[in-house]
């Protein structure tokens, strides 16, 4: 969260003190305000604000019918809880390197597809845009779906496209650390009414009794419940307006670095750097004991670090607990067997170098001109 103030504060304080906190009937109707607004931005057909990134991801596999028997490939880098939606709905993780862009490589995710693979999830790890135009290509040639988790790239886009906008179903994260946030919360965005409808459904087991953006046509199944209030609604309407400027400051600061440094270093490939959020300046280099002297030289740190986000720290995901008891882990489950479950700490070698030799300089888009030629300076004297 970069930028919040007394705009947020009032917008929640008017919900409050209005007693009107559910998004069903409330009086200003601010969750649905949001997801009209969200939608246009990102250039999409239909929006459902959720509870979190991970219900949207989730959500998003339950509404393309992803269940026990499937298979689902994921990077190596991303948070665990991409990991985490796919066992939700009974299917199992399939992890495939990244490339040196630190996103989804698209030559192992077709090494990793299998008769079972339902869907692919490409990542958009601290906010640099995956190679949409190959993986949209896989999945084309072998039939799958692809749920964007754009989760740390809200708004960046991808050859003028919005990320979240170009797969099958797009899922975003306003927790503490995006680029906008309430705090916590999350969004599913989608092109598909059917996908969106089953969604819905999915994500409030109440949704067939509620007015939503349109009458659910889709049969009614059990759901479950990440909905929001409308303070977490009102409170993302305000953040809301500020996410370009937001992204137009990052990424003049990073280029702003990247332009005064890159005689003197290398960066990690962009799949499209215009897209990219800025979030990060990713510096990258030959040898590992290179990228931990400069590491330590600018105060920086390697993603290799960032514990929760490298697919060799999933303890659970390692040794398969995938439930919170036997009978509901889907490792276990007489669908599952014979999927690909072969995989340890050391399955994806190449995203473990690479996250190894890259450095991250997390940009922040208040920085002023002087704070950002110190920054340069520091960067010219660590060469």
């Amino acid at each position: 969260m970069y930028r919040w103030g007394k705009e947020e504060a009032e917008a929640a304080a008017r919900v409050i003190m209005a007693g009107s906190m559910f998004r069903i009937k409330s009086k200003y109707n601010e969750v649905f305000g949001f997801e009209t607004e969200f939608k246009k931005k990102i250039g999409a057909a239909h929006c459902i604000a959720m509870n979190s990134g991970t219900g949207a991801i989730t959500a998003a596999l339950a509404a393309l019918g992803v269940e026990p028997g499937c298979e689902v490939i994921i990077p190596a880098y991303t948070f665990i809880a991409t990991a985490s939606a796919v066992l939700s709905v009974g299917a199992i993780p399939v992890i495939c390197e990244v490339d040196s862009s630190l996103t989804m490589d698209p030559d192992d995710v077709e090494k990793k597809i299998s008769k079972y693979t339902k869907a692919i999830i490409p990542v958009d790890i601290a906010g640099f845009p995956c190679d949409m135009d190959r993986l949209m290509a896989l999945s084309k040639k072998y039939g799958l779906a692809v749920v964007e988790d754009a989760c740390q790239a809200d708004g960046g886009s991808y050859k003028g496209r919005r990320l979240g906008s170009i797969g099958d179903i797009g899922a975003f994260s306003f927790n503490q650390a995006k680029i906008i946030s309430a705090g916590e919360g999350g969004a599913l965005v989608t092109n598909n009414l059917k996908l969106f409808e089953r969604a819905v459904i999915f994500h409030d087991v109440g949704a067939p009794f509620w007015p939503y953006e349109q009458p659910i046509s889709a049969a009614p199944f059990n759901g479950r419940n990440y909905r929001v209030t409308e303070v977490t609604g009102a409170i993302l309407r305000e953040q809301l307006k500020r996410l370009d400027g937001i992204l137009a400051d990052l990424r003049r600061v990073k280029k702003t670095i990247m332009d005064a440094v890159k005689d003197v270093v290398n960066f990690a490939p962009s799949n499209d750097i215009e897209g990219d959020c800025g979030v990060q300046l990713p510096f990258q280099f030959s040898a590992i004991e290179q990228a931990i002297k400069f590491e330590k030289q600018i105060g920086a740190e390697r993603p290799i670090n960032t514990g929760r986000h490298v697919y060799s720290n999933w303890s659970s995901i390692l040794e398969k607990r995938g439930g919170h008891s036997e009978g509901a882990n889907p490792y276990t489950y007489p669908a599952n067997r014979g999927l690909n479950m072969d995989f340890n700490k050391n399955s994806c070698p190449k995203s473990l170098d690479y996250l190894s030799r890259t450095v991250y300089l997390k940009i922040n888009p208040d920085w002023t001109d002087a704070e950002i030629e110190e920054k340069i300076k520091l960067v010219r004297s660590s060469k």
